[in-house]
């Protein structure tokens, strides 16, 4: 079996199977590692370094007036800025379906009135996003993602973000055992864009949301033929389809330039929280530098309340760091 034809879901396995798919994966992770060193991308003088964050996206439903009274949003991008502060949380990502307008670009005053008030309270902007399709078998749908996602790279630019973070798409109809064929649509549409980021400084983040990259074998296949400096993985802790996420979790870090730290590594409504320690001690022996935002999520028929929750993860997060960077 190919390491990069692993299926797409996951189904009841023999024991000594999924005790060879972790073999692969580690041989995976040690060669990956040989090679990145090779080319100077892997820094052994410099330790792991992590700056914990935000992502917007927590607060979606008081930013949006999804499930609020009259459906009338209660928080602005500003004013998260703001709670932020009075957190004492160092950076968070701005997604950009909180702009007004969006998808449409906002306009440069809110932009540099944005990044003037993060800059003013001491907050870094880790990146932004977009919503995409690059999976869809309709070219155009696929060329017009790629157009948005250009404007928006010139937003990160001008926000000041290092990272715009972009999907890969649902796996399509019909399409379900074709997942290379597909794969071949979606590589084309991040070279295009990396290639543009690189004129503006800007990073493409691509994330393994759940849907055409559930796998670490299927997301460095795609970072490694995308092939550029200006292209990386939004590592999202609680979207591999798999027995043991952290395994997976650990491969991709080399190729890493964002984080998404989910409460759970077992996907959304799990009741199995994400071992903090363990990942620490990943983050340590991978020696990841940079932003590690969290993003908690609303599930249905359970309460939420982002001002308490994310205050909270970080809480625990934080208690991590300390321990295992001691």
């Amino acid at each position: 079996m190919s390491l990069t034809s692993l299926p797409l879901t996951i189904v009841p396995v023999h024991p000594t199977k999924h005790l060879t798919r972790i073999s692969l994966l580690a041989l995976l992770l040690a060669f990956s590692h040989v090679a990145l060193l090779a080319q100077g991308v892997i820094k052994t003088d410099h330790p792991a370094h992590i700056k914990l964050a935000l992502n917007a996206y927590s607060f979606n439903d008081v930013l949006t007036g999804n499930r609020q009274v009259d459906k009338k949003a209660t928080l602005t991008l500003p004013e998260l800025l703001d709670w932020c502060a009075s957190q004492n949380i160092a950076a968070v990502d701005l997604t950009g379906y909180y702009f007004p307008g969006y998808p449409e670009v906002p306009s440069d005053e809110y932009i540099y009135n944005l990044k003037r008030k993060a800059f003013k309270l001491g907050i870094d902007i880790s990146g932004t996003g977009i919503r995409n399709n690059f999976a869809s078998p309709d070219p155009a749908v696929r060329a017009a993602d790629v157009k948005r996602a250009k404007e928006w790279i010139i937003v990160a630019e001008k926000l000041g973000a290092p990272v715009l973070r972009l999907f890969a798409g649902e796996i399509p109809k019909g399409y379900e055992n074709k997942w290379d064929e597909v794969a071949g649509w979606m590589i084309d549409s991040y070279k295009e864009c990396a290639a543009f980021g690189a004129q503006h400084g800007v990073i493409i983040g691509i994330q393994n949301h759940g849907d055409m990259l559930q796998t670490a074998e299927q997301c460095i296949k795609v970072v490694k033929a995308v092939d550029s400096k200006w292209a990386g993985l939004i590592l999202d802790t609680g979207n591999f389809k798999v027995v043991d996420p952290y395994v997976d979790i650990e491969a991709v870090i080399p190729y890493t330039v964002n984080w998404q730290v989910k409460e759970s590594v077992f996907g959304i409504g799990s009741e199995i929280p994400t071992d903090m320690p363990r990942l620490m001690q990943i983050l340590k022996r991978s020696n990841y530098r940079g932003y590690l935002p969290i993003e908690t999520l609303y599930v249905k028929n359970k309460p939420y309340d982002p001002y308490v929750l994310v205050p909270a993860m970080l809480l625990d997060l934080k208690a991590a760091q300390d321990k295992v960077f001691k």
